[in-house]
């Protein structure tokens, strides 16, 4: 099948799916175009005795993806681009010490709470469970997805305090979990890494892309206002989207924070430039079409991801240990770093709710999953992130306006 071939069948069904999420069953369109793929997914997983032929070709089909370097070498660099850019600045200003705060302390509390507890209660399931794989999976579930998070956003009428805080967290608190990614994968090699050696590691990459993401930015908002043509503009953002994060990646900077930088940077060099100068509206139309888009493709890549994936009973029991661990997780950690935020500025305001079932985990987590080189239990690594994930989109991103409403009050009466 050439590539062509392959590309028309996934657009196609994020076509044909999304027209039935929005047509038939009324879904915002990346919820219904997963949990749709998810179920025709399984359907010929079903089927597949009887029609054994259309199982295997949509195994080939889904084999012949490799999802890992799509995402994290391809999507990745242009929605968190278009994510930041997209991004209110005066209200992620304000934010910027809970943002902080989340991005860093948050993760990397998360990260060892999520391994430990997996450690201590996957040996009962039956499933062995070594420090260094469990540590590997609370790095990759640990942050927030900034794509999963911002789609919901978009939709979902949370406060513009409580956006900025948690799309904030998202887009930052990749570049640490990344390096621990990185540094965990690197230690289960046997070259284990030192904490100062981590430390620097981190300094290096994320300084090292928010400086290259801001320096481009300039660069390209400079060349922005001195042509008289959007066509031009939007092709100038996408060269500093696209470009950006390839140098990144060939310098072995963080290319997440690279975009994210050139996002954001690009959005507040823009600021100082009349409408006569450069083409706002055009340009951000381009980037909210580009982001929704690619977002309703990423969703249906994620629903036939189930094909390949090894499912079984223990894996099952394992992501919904996972599930809930991650939650508890991620109530307790968000409840710890809001009150450390309240200590620091006083009035500050927050949801405890809110930001703790919309922290929510998407492709990225499976991307990174996939990049794990064949271990002892890997498999275990990957059929439970993947279920956390599905949980993560379909029903926490999916209820949030629900759960805003049925549970504000709570968050009145605690005053968080």
């Amino acid at each position: 099948m050439s590539t062509l071939a392959l590309i028309s069948i996934i657009v196609t069904a994020a076509a044909f799916f999304g027209w039935m999420s929005v047509r038939v069953f009324r879904l915002p369109i990346t919820i219904g175009t997963m949990l749709l793929t998810v179920i025709a997914s399984v359907i010929m997983i079903a089927l597949s005795r009887v029609f054994p032929g259309l199982h295997a070709w949509a195994v080939m089909l889904v084999g012949r993806i490799r999802f890992e370097d799509l995402i994290l070498r391809g999507m990745l660099g242009l929605l968190l681009f278009a994510g930041a850019f997209l991004l209110d600045l005066l209200y992620l200003s304000r934010e910027k010490l809970a943002v902080g705060l989340l991005s860093v302390i948050g993760t990397l509390l998360s990260t060892a709470a999520v391994a430990a507890i997996m450690h201590w209660t996957l040996p009962m399931l039956g499933i062995a469970a070594p420090w260094i794989e469990c540590l590997l999976f609370g790095t990759l579930i640990a942050p927030t997805d900034p794509i999963a998070v911002l789609e919901m956003l978009h939709r979902v009428g949370v406060p513009k305090n409580i956006q900025a805080q948690l799309a904030g967290e998202s887009l930052f608190n990749d570049g640490i979990g990344a390096v621990l990614f990185l540094a965990v994968l690197a230690a289960s090699k046997g070259q284990a890494p030192s904490i100062g050696h981590i430390g620097a590691l981190l300094l290096l990459k994320s300084g090292g892309g928010l400086l290259l993401g801001i320096a481009l930015a300039w660069i390209a908002s400079e060349l922005m206002r001195r042509v008289d043509a959007y066509q031009i503009e939007i092709l100038l953002t996408l060269a500093l989207a696209l470009g950006g994060y390839a140098l990144s990646i060939a310098l072995r900077l963080s290319a997440p924070l690279e975009a994210v930088a050139a996002g954001l940077a690009l959005r507040r060099f823009n600021m100082n430039h009349a409408h006569v100068e450069i083409s706002h509206e055009s340009i951000d139309r381009f980037w909210l079409a580009i982001d929704e888009v690619q977002n309703a493709i990423l969703f249906v890549l994620l629903g036939f991801e189930v094909l390949i994936i090894p499912f079984s009973r223990s894996s099952f029991e394992s992501g919904g240990l996972a599930i809930v661990s991650v939650l508890v997780v991620r109530l307790l950690v968000v409840a710890l770093v809001l009150g450390l935020v309240r200590l620091l500025q006083r009035g500050h305001k927050s949801s405890l709710l809110t930001l703790s079932w919309g922290g929510l985990r998407g492709g990225l987590s499976i991307a990174l999953a996939l990049s794990i080189p064949d271990l002892q239990n890997r498999t275990w690594i990957l059929a439970t992130t993947y279920l956390v994930v599905v949980f993560s989109i379909v029903l926490q991103g999916g209820t949030l306006d629900l759960f805003l409403k049925k549970l504000s009050r709570f968050d009145q009466a605690a005053g968080v």
